[in-house]
């Protein structure tokens, strides 16, 4: 028989080792850290940059692209956006001359009465060899012969025969072969402005208090400013740019303004900061703006232009600087009025239907 006694002891002898065993503090062993990753080096962060740099490049030149092909389309026959490489010659340079008839109506303007006379008229025309020009106003309200209708201002031409009726008047009557139109409704100087960005002007007005031009509503009877701003340079937004295209100063308490001859100018001062603006450094490389250009021309530009010639006619107009870009006007050739009154018409001043002076006139300026 076992020993119970022995059995005993030695149980209770190995109690004191199993409490001391218990009270024993574990070891700690230190945590390991976790792994650092290496830095980044300055190379791998400028691939980095680069990368997405090129991602929105290409995004970039993706979404233009589209802008592009979807708006020229609209205004240019047979476009694609491999136009852009084709450097075509345009008609007129074989003889030294584009010749261009920029054309305003206000069919854009819903209620807006007589929207499709044309009450801006002008004659662009380039030399891409000298790299010089001129911008003519023609007056909406100048007296010719509407084919097949009879004596007429020239601003319902248009409405009555079409925009080659009125091409075939213009060429005429000033001595000049036209070689392209571009029919555009006021609310472009609105649209393009605010696509570039605004546009900054020089008024120069005779007024010490600059111009003012109001505009009453007949509805509310109400008056507000249509263009009101003092001589010296402004910025204009897209909507103060339509407001002084279309003021002409012929309401009452006006002042600045020398009826359409002063609006022509304002328009001829507007397209030339246009241009500098649009073909700036700022415009070129921001796409949300040469989206938003692309869009205003789409929206409001009709020509005869095709898109072969589009990256020709932007070389020519980037080339032309504002020092060679002459302004003028039949009213004020060195100081002297090539114009007349004829029962609220303008005719030439030599007489009726005698264009000769001008026409000299017109062919000194393509001289230069």
């Amino acid at each position: 028989m076992p020993d119970k006694r022995k059995s005993n002891f030695d149980v209770g002898k190995s109690l004191p080792n199993m409490l001391a065993d218990a009270n024993q503090k574990p070891e700690l062993k230190p945590r390991p850290l976790p792994e650092q990753k290496p830095p980044v080096s300055w190379k791998r962060r400028i691939v980095y940059a680069l990368l997405a740099l090129l991602i929105i490049f290409v995004a970039s030149v993706g979404w233009l692209s589209y802008k592009f092909q979807a708006n020229c389309a609209k205004v240019f026959k047979d476009c694609t956006i491999f136009s852009l490489f084709d450097n075509t010659p345009l008609r007129g340079e074989s003889r030294g001359r584009v010749n261009i008839l920029l054309v305003g109506n206000s069919v854009d303007d819903p209620g807006h009465s007589g929207a499709k006379l044309t009450d801006s008229l002008m004659l662009i025309s380039l030399n891409p060899k000298a790299h010089t020009g001129y911008m003519l106003s023609i007056p909406r309200d100048l007296h010719v012969n509407i084919p097949g209708i009879g004596p007429g201002k020239i601003n319902a031409v248009y409405e009555f025969d079409g925009i080659d009726a009125l091409k075939q008047v213009v060429s005429q009557d000033l001595g000049v072969p036209i070689d392209y139109y571009a029919l555009i409704s006021y609310n472009a100087f609105r649209d393009t402005v605010n696509a570039v960005g605004g546009i900054t002007v020089n008024i120069k007005s005779s007024d010490p208090r600059g111009i003012y031009d109001p505009s009453l509503d007949y509805t509310s009877l109400t008056c507000c400013a249509l263009a009101k701003y003092p001589n010296g340079p402004v910025k204009l937004n897209g909507k103060q740019a339509l407001n002084l295209a279309r003021a002409r100063g012929d309401a009452y308490g006006s002042y600045g303004i020398n009826a359409d001859f002063g609006r022509t100018e304002d328009q001829r001062m507007m397209l030339s900061a246009l241009k500098d603006k649009a073909s700036s450094f700022g415009t070129l490389i921001n796409p949300l703006k040469l989206g938003s250009l692309l869009d205003a021309v789409g929206k409001n530009v009709q020509t005869d232009f095709r898109g072969n010639n589009i990256h020709r006619l932007a070389s020519i107009v980037k080339s032309t600087p504002d020092s060679q870009l002459k302004s003028v006007g039949l009213n004020d050739i060195n100081g002297k009025s090539y114009l007349a009154s004829y029962g609220g018409d303008l005719i030439p001043a030599v007489g009726l239907d005698d264009f000769s002076q001008i026409q000299a006139y017109v062919a000194q300026l393509n001289q230069n």
